[in-house]
């Protein structure tokens, strides 16, 4: 159960959906991906992920907690995945966590597993030169609406587009 209230909307996971995450869960706590820990909790269908910035880089040892929800008939669709307050600063990660990073909306694909997204948000962080908002941040935050990332709001219409995709 969560207290997050657009889980309550949610419909259940279908049944290769759940078989998949459950397949990743195992996978993930045999070989976690490097800089990241999930603490399981009986919610399948929303995960916290702890991520540690890479040493070295301009996030090194510093740590923030993304919120991945998974869609009815994930794979086949991508889960939202924001930044939990605080976000991150950075050139492709808004204010409200909403993340601009095009594996998460058009170069989606079901072979993709939250591993891999992880791995693509920690390469994002550690390639960054500078710790800066998106420049449109101010506006796209608050045009934003129902909670949803960059490129979907409710129902899955386009919103917003990102600037800068990473």
């Amino acid at each position: 159960m969560t207290s997050s209230s657009s889980s309550s909307s949610r419909k259940n996971l279908s049944k290769i959906a759940c078989n998949r995450l459950q397949k990743e869960l195992v996978e993930w706590q045999r070989n976690p991906p490097s800089g990241f820990n999930h603490k399981v909790t009986d919610n399948l269908q929303s995960w916290v992920i702890e991520v540690t910035g890479a040493p070295g880089t301009l996030y090194a040892n510093e740590t923030y907690k993304l919120q991945v929800d998974f869609p009815v008939h994930y794979p086949m669709e991508a889960p939202q995945v924001i930044f939990k307050h605080p976000a991150p600063l950075h050139p492709h990660i808004y204010s409200n966590g909403h993340i601009c990073l095009d594996i998460l909306y058009d170069s989606w694909s079901p072979a993709m597993t939250v591993s891999s997204i992880c791995i693509s948000i920690l390469s994002m962080l550690s390639s960054s030169p500078a710790k800066k908002c998106p420049e449109d941040n101010d506006r796209y935050v608050k045009n934003c609406r129902n909670g949803r990332s960059p490129r979907r709001q409710s129902g899955g219409s386009m919103m917003i587009k990102c600037n800068n995709l990473y």
